[in-house]
């Protein structure tokens, strides 16, 4: 199994976690769809449907589950992440059928997490889109108390975990229940920085492509926020196959291979290895996923180095 993890370490943690301490048992995955229906349709969340990475990761797992029929992914009603996780909830929703937000506690308590961190962990490092003008605010910055100090306010999503974890470490934080509004927000000077992860920022601003919105260029906002896919707590087969999936994708080599494909790209671009850390505490986590969120944080500078800008970024994925 190691000559498959070269380039992302991390997959080789994820393989023990999920056979320590994944919510679905090896039996249970091993037995099979209770029905097989010739063509399952699942909803996902609109904004992960419009996520190339995160679709394409569905995709793979579906295409390592075959004996559960068919698949066809489709995207949900545009929703908030609040409004998303509250149809999850609920029982007989019709609207979505799977979600990958962060986990906390209270999400693993109503809501059926499949462990694996999709991206490697990379949604807790998390960089500013900040307006080009608004740099030099930046300049100086060694700390969280320096942040502080320099009344920088940071945007997020008003059902974000990453909201009360930024509040708890006493950073001044924004809110929107919209993501497409916080990128408005920040063009009208509302916050200054708007907290991307590094899974994610590039592709952000591609969709945005305004050339006033650049990625401030020194500093990391780290913390331990593993991010998981959710179903339903009723909806034991999907969620099977999600985790059976991943865990053959991630045996056979072809989720090290999707991980360098899609985040490689953006371990290079954003200079990793060049910044200044920020780590801050993260007090909503269960104690599974603050092991897991744990682990990747302290090997974030051996991961950086292992994806350095020779390394090669695995282009020619195929699921």
């Amino acid at each position: 199994m190691k000559s498959e993890c070269r380039g992302w370490m991390l997959v080789c943690l994820i393989v023990l976690c999920s056979g320590a301490g994944a919510v679905l048992s090896s039996e249970r995955l091993a037995a099979g769809p209770s029905n097989v229906s010739p063509e399952n349709e699942y909803r996902l969340w609109y904004r992960n449907y419009d996520s190339p990475p995160i679709r394409a990761l569905v995709a793979l797992a579906f295409q390592k589950t075959p004996e559960y029929g068919s698949f066809n992914i489709t995207r949900s009603p545009e929703m908030p992440q609040g409004r998303v996780v509250r149809e999850l909830e609920q029982q007989g929703s019709t609207l979505v059928d799977i979600a990958n937000v962060a986990t906390s506690n209270d999400r693993e308590d109503n809501l059926r997490a499949i462990p694996l961190p999709i991206d490697g962990g990379l949604l807790g490092f998390r960089v500013c889109v900040v307006m080009q003008e608004s740099l030099p605010m930046f300049e100086g910055i060694n700390s969280i108390s320096d942040l502080q100090a320099t009344g920088i306010r940071i945007g997020q999503g008003a059902h974000w975990p990453d909201t009360a974890i930024l509040e708890a470490n006493g950073v001044t934080v924004v809110t929107h229940s919209r993501y497409e509004i916080l990128f408005r927000m920040l063009e009208n000077h509302r916050f200054e920085c708007f907290a991307r992860g590094v899974s994610e920022v590039l592709f952000d601003l591609e969709l945005q492509n305004n050339i006033d919105l650049v990625i401030e260029p020194d500093l990391l906002i780290a913390y331990p926020m593993p991010s998981y896919f959710f179903v339903s707590r009723r909806d034991h087969e999907t969620a099977q196959r999600l985790q059976l999936g991943m865990e053959r994708a991630i045996h056979d080599g072809s989720f090290g291979r999707y991980l360098n494909h899609f985040y490689g790209r953006a371990m290079k671009e954003l200079a990793l290895e060049k910044r200044k850390v920020l780590v801050l505490n993260n007090p909503y986590l269960t104690e599974e996923s603050w092991a897991i969120g744990r682990h990747t944080l302290s090997d974030l500078r051996r991961r950086i180095n292992i994806l350095s800008p020779s390394d090669e970024t695995g282009s020619d994925f195929e699921p």
